[in-house]
């Protein structure tokens, strides 16, 4: 029988800045159910005049952590949900939220073989999920995970990517489009067919593919795969806007 999904209030108990742009806020819930890696969220914020607006986020923790979950939010331009979540929101505010919501864009365990994560700014947040689970899963295949980011200091999950790098197969790539560091020695173009083709063949063409981020970044990702020889049926999207940030 489908779970029912209703508003519950969920509790702040953490903080914690991933970038000068992005945060992370860690929510309990009285209602917790397990998640799948790429679900996500509705939250809902209602002022004290009635006036309600909600947004969806992705859920960046693993599902094995019971009783919260991690949203990883970035601040969108004239966008008052990312604003108040990032600059009014503190430790112990209670606000609505409903999920987990999702079935397509999702991987966990079961579906095994080699992993291929491609993500571009915050579309990273779901993929983080999935990395967050396959290592505490234990999982052994391949993955390998290919993220854009505008700079250095923007890269969300910097030095966690870092830590889960080279464990239990995993690899990270790096693209900055816009700045590097002096002495950089990862990508510095957008994402294009060689990138992808350098990225994707160790994995062979039997990976399952997730691809997340701004809808330009998610086209040139997919068709450029199907380009270098990953089936389409083996290539999973999620892309956004500002409107849905």
């Amino acid at each position: 029988m489908k779970r029912t999904l209703e508003w519950q209030i969920a509790t702040v108990t953490s903080l914690r800045n991933e970038t000068p742009e992005v945060k992370t806020l860690t929510l309990s819930l009285p209602d917790w159910t397990a998640h799948r890696p790429g679900q996500h969220y509705d939250v809902r914020l209602t002022a004290e005049d009635g006036y309600s607006t909600q947004r969806s986020y992705s859920v960046a923790s693993e599902p094995e952590r019971k009783g919260e979950i991690d949203i990883t939010v970035e601040r969108i331009a004239d966008g008052e949900v990312s604003a108040f979540l990032l600059d009014t929101v503190g430790v112990g505010d209670r606000f609505e939220v409903r999920g987990p919501i999702g079935g397509y864009f999702v991987w966990d365990k079961s579906l095994g073989g080699p992993l291929l994560l491609v993500g571009g700014g915050s579309g990273v947040v779901p993929l983080m999920a999935m990395l967050r689970h396959r290592a505490v899963a234990g999982v052994k295949d391949p993955a390998r995970l290919l993220y854009s980011a505008r700079s250095y200091e923007q890269i969300i999950y910097r030095q966690e990517l870092e830590m889960l790098a080279q464990k239990n197969g995993l690899t990270v790539a790096y693209t900055l489009t816009r700045t590097q560091p002096s002495g950089w020695k990862g990508y510095t173009r957008r994402i294009d067919d060689a990138m992808l083709k350098d990225v994707s063949a160790p994995l062979g063409p039997n990976a399952l593919a997730y691809i997340c981020g701004p809808t330009a970044l998610v086209e040139v990702a997919a068709d450029g795969l199907e380009r270098v020889g990953l089936p389409a049926e083996r290539i999973r999207t999620e892309r956004f806007g500002p409107s849905g940030t």
